[in-house]
């Protein structure tokens, strides 16, 4: 294939790593190391907040981490942060109290942990966790909340969701876990992406991304080649213009190969 992306974009979960891992296959590791080796920006594109990115990115040439679903920008060689956008949880959190009776809360405080609203289950949240009151969560704006509905499937969030408006917000329902992840409204993937594309001077016909969920949707969208995961939802490989192979089998390795063979 003679194209070759001048900008790729890569999710972590369920595409760089399998979910919650922090371990990037040697396979996927060499793949990403050639584009960037052909002067490709490559960046990581992920929900998680910034303090469980910051496991990964080091083992990557990444020229920027684009965490909490765009919200905060980090540059892994300065190891700064050089954008960040918040919003004011309690309004969301008030109605998904009302909608999702036994749900739990925590608001991301960037590059340390998580100021939570009851208890999650072990290994939920990335960095320090602190208990807090409804008023605590409130005072705190945020680029990221994050909501799991205890006791129950990530189907039944779907559908108890389906009708679901939060004004103010953008949000995303994981398909793995009764997870919701909400970022300040106009924030996804693929707008702080399309930012990007444009301060760096790249045309949008060089763009590729590869992603597995549902908040990948925009992102693969936004790509001029949009790859979705073999393990994706139907919902996300439509979004996409073809599937790869599953995370276990380094589907990402194998997409990239395409653009970058070794």
């Amino acid at each position: 294939m003679n194209w070759r992306p001048r900008l790729v974009a890569l999710d972590i979960d369920g595409t760089l790593t399998g979910v919650g891992s922090n371990d990037v296959s040697p396979a996927v590791k060499a793949a990403v190391t050639r584009a960037a080796d052909h002067g490709t920006h490559v960046v990581l594109c992920t929900g998680r907040s910034l303090i469980g990115t910051t496991p990964v990115a080091p083992q990557l040439p990444v020229s920027l981490a684009l965490c909490s679903n765009g919200a905060v920008w980090w540059d892994p060689d300065s190891r700064e942060i050089t954008r960040r956008t918040t919003f004011e949880p309690g309004p969301t959190i008030k109605t998904l109290q009302a909608l999702l009776p036994n749900s739990v809360f925590a608001v991301e405080q960037t590059g340390v942990g998580n100021l939570s609203l009851g208890e999650f289950l072990p290994h939920d949240l990335w960095g320090e966790t602190t208990r807090a009151t409804f008023d605590e969560l409130a005072a705190t704006p945020t680029p990221r909340l994050v909501m799991r509905w205890l006791d129950h499937t990530p189907a039944e969030l779907a559908f108890a969701v389906r009708e679901l408006e939060l004004p103010g917000v953008s949000w995303s329902v994981d398909h793995t876990e009764a997870w919701l992840t909400a970022v300040p409204a106009g924030v996804t993937k693929g707008w702080a992406l399309e930012d990007l594309r444009v301060s760096l001077g790249i045309d949008a016909a060089d763009t590729l991304a590869i992603g597995d969920g549902s908040n990948d949707v925009e992102m693969l969208r936004w790509a001029a080649r949009g790859i979705a995961m073999g393990q994706a939802p139907a919902t996300v490989q439509a979004a996409a213009d073809e599937v790869t192979a599953t995370v276990l089998e380094d589907g990402a390795a194998l997409a990239l190969d395409r653009f970058f063979p070794a």
